[in-house]
């Protein structure tokens, strides 16, 4: 019952917002506006808007719905995110549980609504983390500091899964705006390639190094770690926020002094006082780890894109692991 209220305000919020949205649209200072003569696309996490933003070029003007230094994982929207989505052609949102919002208004959009969306991790080869446990069960270590059989929304964090993102991106720019097919075909090709040489380049810097154990501050890396033979061992599980057991803390620290473990990984978007709580009681260094689910303020204003900060991340990888 309590969650049909929930659904039926939401419906009747968003209805009232896309009624007033053309009399608001550009009134708030500073928030993102909607282009006439470009294709539209709203973007959940910023990994999914500058893969949009490369391929559309100067055809797409692409918005991302959670604000820069804000992490995604437990962001809403508010009623005027609301009405930029409901207003764009495509919409962009990551899937497997990272959004937890977007069921809602999904179901809120009037049944003629011409949005087009796209869940753009379906299809790609996803993991949930009672897999991951199961594969390193030998390491009575790692700990457990989640749901069973959580699926693993991360996987901007391969090269190889986001080169696929990227191509289902284009293919629903191009269904979208079948005009600028060429460019978007184009554009996506180029990208491609970056992908490829940014798989490349953490190959050949990663496979030398003689530790492979990353202790991380949230379930992130799971895909990164598969596709160059890392293990993660995670302080929380895939939720940023989770709250470790005292034997959970207790595993990693062993784990740490057992294996000669140098640095603990920290993030820019959460708290980092468990990461340095650990490595304070390790004697440990720590070190930026960025799972990219969005970027700094800083970050944005530096100009930093996934490319940028994904080498950035191998820079602090090598150091922890020679």
């Amino acid at each position: 019952m309590k969650e049909q209220r929930f659904k039926k305000r939401w419906a009747a919020s968003l209805l009232a917002v896309v009624m007033i949205a053309m009399m608001l649209a550009g009134c708030t200072a500073g928030s993102p506006k909607l282009a006439k003569d470009k294709l539209n696309i709203t973007a959940s996490i910023y990994p999914l808007a500058d893969f949009a933003a490369k391929i559309g070029g100067e055809h797409a003007n692409v918005i991302t719905i959670v604000p820069s230094g804000v992490e995604p994982h437990d962001w809403s929207p508010k009623l005027r995110d609301i009405s930029i989505m409901a207003r764009s052609q495509l919409l962009l949102y990551q899937g497997g549980g990272l959004e937890a919002w977007v069921t809602d208004f999904l179901e809120s959009l009037p049944s003629d609504s011409p949005l087009l969306t796209l869940e753009v991790s379906q299809g790609l080869a996803v993991h949930h983390e009672e897999a991951e446990e199961e594969e390193h069960e030998e390491h009575a270590t790692e700990p457990h500091g989640h749901e069973e059989n959580e699926v693993d929304p991360h996987t901007w964090l391969s090269p190889a899964l986001a080169k696929q993102m990227a191509e289902k991106i284009k293919e629903a720019m191009i269904a979208a705006d079948p005009a600028n097919q060429a460019d978007y075909e184009a554009n996506y090709k180029a990208l491609a390639t970056r992908f490829d040489e940014l798989e490349a380049h953490y190959r050949a810097e990663l496979e030398p190094l003689p530790r492979k154990d990353i202790i991380v501050q949230h379930a992130a890396f799971g895909y990164l770690s598969r596709e160059f033979g890392l293990t993660q061992r995670a302080i929380m599980g895939l939720s940023p926020d989770a709250e470790p057991t005292a034997r959970e803390m207790k595993a990693v620290k062993e784990f740490v002094k057992e294996n000669g473990v140098r640095y603990i990984f920290f993030e820019e978007l959460v708290s980092d006082k468990l990461a340095k709580t650990l490595a304070k009681e390790t004697g440990v260094q720590t070190l930026v780890l960025s799972p990219i689910e969005g970027r700094t303020p800083e970050q944005e204003q530096a100009g930093d894109d996934y490319f940028s900060l994904m080498e950035r991340n191998l820079e602090h990888l090598v150091q922890a692991l020679q």
